[in-house]
């Protein structure tokens, strides 16, 4: 019999009750106790609709109020010594690592964070060094394994493998300089010895235990670590399914079939083309398959023809009792469920499948390859094929117009019209920015008023006028502030704003918005991914309107703000059916309209942000460089268009990028900023590597965390950049957009930031 798996599941709730419960509690809202009855309760919902919709393995464990590899730390005690000592319980030191904390005597920064893998979501990364002493706080696998039990739901647990958790670490400050995360493999597993076997004795038949690592280049270097760990983890342990996601295994299969594991679950969403050469490694081996084969990143229905033959090609290498059918990944990165979504059209519906949809897909086509006769099952085969059919019918219509426009592209549409050191003084004296200009990445502090201003617009209880004039003295009051703060050069705060991917998605044809689809991006930061289902192409202007209000308020200049067409692409739900290429072409091209009717308008400085730049790169290194081509070329191709005396920013955050730093130089943006402060200013050594001849901002701050930074703080950071960045060519700027936070650090925090800048200008 074929066996069903769903990896993992949202953990914010269908209604967002996660997210509303933990910033009840940080607001001291609501208690300990009542906060961790709300994630009870959603868990029971998670365990009970996978039960109903006939899933088979069901996971547990993976839930967290924050995030999964912080529940990891904080449960191994890997507890950097700054949140030690500190009074704290330890629910409140978990959040502050994840968050920071400013209160009650205690002022301590948050951990880094990254973004997992090549997805939009953000894990905390592990700090760790010889001095890291390992050891089970608590068992979170066992502790709801048990709890699913009592509500009569068996699970699997799920537990984050030990090589991919340290390879996802990083050197603490006072690690050596020779120190790598990955030697303290021997340290640790003794704690998963423990929790292992905890699990085994309560009855646990088999553990998840993901080691995505393995589908990177630098898996194939850790044959040894895997093959010493998992021999030691297998004698203690329940049967272990070792799961990996988003790429495949390639050469890593051969070490990986030669280890003592009951079964084996690759991503053939991602990497189809995978499965032969896994199944004949492990044809003479007992490890069970489990195949991926329900996408656990996109929203289309899964196609159950073709998943059905993937099926069968296993079954006829291994047989159907070695078989699993399961989603690609853990669904986490989907909204929860299809039922939320009143507005949809019928034939929109027909296309889509969240999480919970996804668990009956799986469910369904295990019963079919299991030889099921039940008609519910043959009637659910059916409907797919039909909707399959109908919109595979919708997908082969395009815009002529716009496959025309994209086919139209030649290579001087990418190009600027003189080099950077040209534009440079061109711009300096058309924008006179004093050494050391300082800014702002973009939005500011979405309040409660905002917030309900545009819930009224949308219910029709307020007029557009009525709107529009809410949001003009939103954006008069924003620049008002910065003027009086200091700023050199202003943003409008972006009010009319619902989220820096979906508010274009909105103004541009081709998309598809959702009421209610959240997806969890970091803690209690949730996003409503808009859906590209045609050709993409902008009807009319997008920003003009308020950037040109805002700048006929203040004499300062006011930059443009654009979401970058590689970051729209890579925080909608893409298409699945045309390449990524080629929307991303479609949505350089809207954009570059864009670009040049803000210049027209008035606005000397337009950011084009490219946050996802590096988290869109694919995970294998042979599959760079055409990545990068195209996507650095339709940044260029968005942005271009403009003269020589309009500056051009990006701004990049969250993700390693010293490795594509090359590709950073050719998008010649005349000025980038990046994300400094929570990662020990470690790029600047990737500036000392390859240098940067255009201008930078450092974020001197880090906005994810609600605590104010010193002037102090900013000042040492300063010293610490001018030490690699030459003074002429720096910005100074927080570390990312201001929506999340309140009014009163924002204040304070710019202040100081000011501050800094102007005692640079004197001492620097």
């Amino acid at each position: 019999m074929v066996l069903s798996s769903v990896l993992g599941f949202p953990r914010i709730g269908a209604n967002r009750e996660v997210k509303k419960a933990v910033e009840a509690y940080w607001a001291g809202k609501l208690s300990a106790e009542e906060l961790t009855k709300a994630a009870a309760d959603v868990k029971k919902s998670n365990w009970t609709s996978l039960k109903e919709r006939g899933v088979d393995l069901i996971p547990s464990g993976e839930f967290s109020l924050y995030d999964h590899v912080l529940d990891h730390s904080a449960s191994f005690n890997a507890i950097p010594k700054r949140y030690q000592g500190l009074g704290l319980s330890s629910l409140d030191v978990f959040f502050a690592m994840g968050r920071g904390r400013q209160a009650g005597g205690v002022d301590v920064p948050a951990c880094e964070m990254k973004k997992w893998f090549d997805s939009n979501y953000h894990f905390v990364v592990p700090e760790l060094s010889e001095e890291t002493d390992f050891k089970l706080l608590y068992n979170k696998a066992l502790a709801e394994y048990k709890e699913a039990k009592e509500l009569g739901v068996v699970t699997r647990p799920v537990v984050l493998g030990p090589v991919s958790y340290l390879v996802l670490g990083k050197a603490a400050k006072e690690a050596s300089a020779t120190f790598q995360p990955i030697s303290l493999l021997p340290k640790i597993l003794p704690v998963y010895k423990q929790l292992l076997s905890e699990l085994k004795a309560a009855g646990v038949e088999s553990v998840q235990v993901d080691e995505p690592i393995l589908v990177l280049d630098k898996g194939a270097d850790l044959d040894k670590q895997y093959a010493s760990a998992y021999a030691e983890l297998a004698t203690v342990a329940p049967k272990i399914m070792l799961t990996t996601y988003f790429n495949r295994l390639d050469s890593n299969i051969n070490f990986i079939a030669k280890l003592p594991v009951a079964g084996l679950h690759i991503d053939l969403v991602r990497a189809p083309q995978q499965l032969d050469e896994v199944l004949a490694a492990i044809k003479s081996t007992p490890i069970v398959i489990s195949l991926g084969v329900v996408s656990g990143r996109n929203i289309w229905k899964a196609d159950f023809a073709a998943a059905i033959k993937h099926g069968q090609t296993a079954i006829a290498a291994l047989g159907a009792d070695r078989v699993i059918i399961a989603t690609s990944s853990s669904v986490l990165h989907t909204p929860v469920t299809l039922a939320s979504e009143k507005k949809l059209t019928e034939q929109q519906r027909d296309w889509f499948s969240f999480a919970l949809e996804k668990a009956s897909e799986v469910a369904t086509i295990a019963a079919v390859l299991s030889g099921s006769q039940d008609p519910k099952v043959s009637a659910a085969l059916e409907a797919n094929k039909v909707s399959i059919a109908k919109r595979r019918e919708f997908e082969s219509t395009s815009d002529d117009a716009v496959r025309k426009r994209v086919a139209a592209i030649t290579p001087d549409m990418y190009n600027r019209k003189s080099p950077f050191a040209t534009r440079k003084e061109v711009q300096a004296k058309h924008l006179n920015l004093p050494k050391f200009p300082t800014t702002t990445i973009g939005s500011f502090p979405q309040t409660k008023e905002i917030r309900t201003a545009r819930a009224k617009l949308g219910k029709g209880e307020i007029t557009e006028a009525e709107y529009d004039e809410f949001i003009k003295k939103e954006i008069q009051m924003v620049v008002e502030f910065q003027e009086k703060v200091g700023l050199d050069l202003l943003v409008h705060g972006e009010p009319e704003r619902n989220d820096m991917v979906q508010y274009f998605g909105e103004q541009l044809k081709g998309f598809v918005f959702t009421q209610n689809a959240w997806v969890q991006s970091y803690g209690s930061r949730y996003v409503r991914p808009p859906i590209i289902v045609s050709d993409v192409s902008r009807p009319g202007p997008m920003t003009v309107k308020w950037s040109s209000y805002a700048q006929s308020i203040t004499k300062k200049p006011m930059k443009g703000m654009l979401s970058g067409p590689v970051t729209i692409l890579n925080w909608s739900f893409p298409r699945d059916d045309v390449s990524r290429k080629l929307q991303s072409q479609q949505l350089a091209l809207a954009l570059r309209d864009e670009v040049i009717d803000l210049e027209k308008a008035g606005i000397s400085a337009i950011q084009v942000d490219e946050p996802a730049i590096r988290e869109g790169l694919p995970l294998r290194r042979s599959d760079w460089d055409e990545y990068l081509e195209w996507a650095v070329d339709t940044f260029k191709l968005s942005t271009a268009g403009v003269t020589d005396a309009t500056q051009t920013h990006s701004h990049f955050c969250y993700s390693d990028f010293g490795d594509i730093f090359p590709s950073i130089q050719r998008l010649d943006a005349d000025v980038i900023s990046i994300e400094f402060s929570k990662s020990d200013m470690k790029l600047l050594h990737t500036f000392r590597q390859y240098g940067y001849s255009n201008q930078i901002g450092p974020g001197v701050y880090d906005i994810h965390s609600p605590r104010i930074p010193s002037e102090e703080e900013i000042r040492e950071r300063l010293k610490t950049t001018l030490a690699i960045i030459p003074d002429h060519l720096m910005f100074i700027n927080p570390d990312c957009g201001l929506k999340t936070r309140g009014w009163k650090e924002t204040e304070a925090s710019l202040a100081n930031l000011v501050a800094a800048a102007r005692w640079a200008r004197v001492h620097a």
